[in-house]
């Protein structure tokens, strides 16, 4: 090949490499030019839900496309991170995780998805301790009257979650195995609060979100809180390490996007996601619903699902807790 030749060789294949590189460039800067779906492995007015709809709405002016919340239940949300696992990396398709998704990493044996392999973080959005709510037609109502009775009446009591693995079940587990007493765990697909309202199910370790409203109109007795301090949204409910000292348990969500998503677009969610949870109003509602912004760096959200992993994955192990 003589010199002129490979020159114009050279000129042509580096022209080919950088039009084939700024459209990427482009379409990454330009993201959202559609609508974005941010899928939830739970069903709607689930705390999860209920976070990921705030933050939705807030962020969808912000990226000027609608975010539009999908909820794909089953499998303790399983399903609907196994959607999102498999979804195009290109940002239109974002998983609403929670604590469930790190506790089945050691929960179930079988995931066709890395819950740390398989997606990119993007930023942690949410924390709120839980609480323990009872159905009003036992008549307790605090927690030594609640782990009398359960003593007193081994396997009478069912405790109700949003499924295997979901934070509702992993802290029924602990709160059984730290009172030595025998419950039954009964896992809905479902809102389990219509049956505990009426008695079908006897109590339920749940996010404050979903329960907040049936409290404050006096309908479910709540008997504790499970952060180390009393909550500011449900003020006079004891905290559960005052009767079980080191019970110290929160719920908490994030968002991620499928793995090999282009950093651009993980750098304009974090950066237009962080800006929501800043705005005032937003943390208002976040402290109605018992909780408080979290906020990062994606780095952050990795570090925080490393840690939760680890904690949970002792839980289960030393409670023999299983996915069936």
């Amino acid at each position: 090949m003589s010199k002129l030749i490979r020159r114009e060789f050279l000129k042509l294949t580096a022209a080919a490499g950088a039009a084939s590189a700024l459209p990427f460039e482009s379409w990454a800067a330009d993201y959202p030019t559609r609508p974005v779906r941010l899928i939830v492995g739970f069903p709607a007015a689930t705390a999860t839900d209920v976070v990921a709809r705030i933050i939705a709405n807030a962020l969808g002016p912000k990226l000027g496309q609608q975010v539009v919340v999908e909820n794909r239940p089953g499998a303790g949300s399983n399903i609907g991170a196994q959607t999102v696992a498999r979804a195009a990396p290109d940002g239109y398709e974002l998983l609403g995780m929670t604590i469930s998704n790190v506790v089945n990493a050691t929960l179930y044996k079988d995931l066709s998805f890395d819950i740390v392999k398989d997606f990119e973080p993007v930023v942690a959005t949410f924390k709120a301790p839980l609480v323990l709510v009872v159905s009003p037609n036992l008549g307790i109502k605090t927690v030594p009257e609640l782990i009398a009775y359960a003593k007193a009446h081994p396997g009478k009591l069912n405790y109700a979650s949003f499924g295997n693995g979901s934070a509702p079940h992993i802290n029924g587990e602990l709160f059984r195995m730290m009172t030595g007493t025998n419950m039954v765990h009964v896992p809905y697909r479902g809102n389990p609060v219509p049956d505990l309202l009426a008695g079908q199910v006897q109590l339920m370790i749940a996010p404050i979100p979903v329960v907040v409203g049936q409290i404050r109109a006096g309908k479910l007795p709540a008997l504790a809180v499970t952060s180390l301090e009393s909550s500011a949204a449900l003020p006079g409910v004891p905290p559960m390490a005052k009767y079980l000292p080191g019970y110290d348990t929160s719920i908490w969500h994030g968002i991620e996007a499928p793995k090999g998503t282009p950093k651009a677009i993980i750098d304009k969610l974090n950066t237009q996601i962080n800006a929501v949870l800043a705005d005032p109003a937003i943390k208002a509602r976040f402290a109605d619903n018992g909780g408080a912004p979290i906020g990062g760096t994606p780095a952050d959200l990795a570090a925080l699902i490393a840690s939760e992993k680890k904690k949970w994955a002792k839980v289960i192990e030393a409670a023999h807790i299983t996915a069936k």
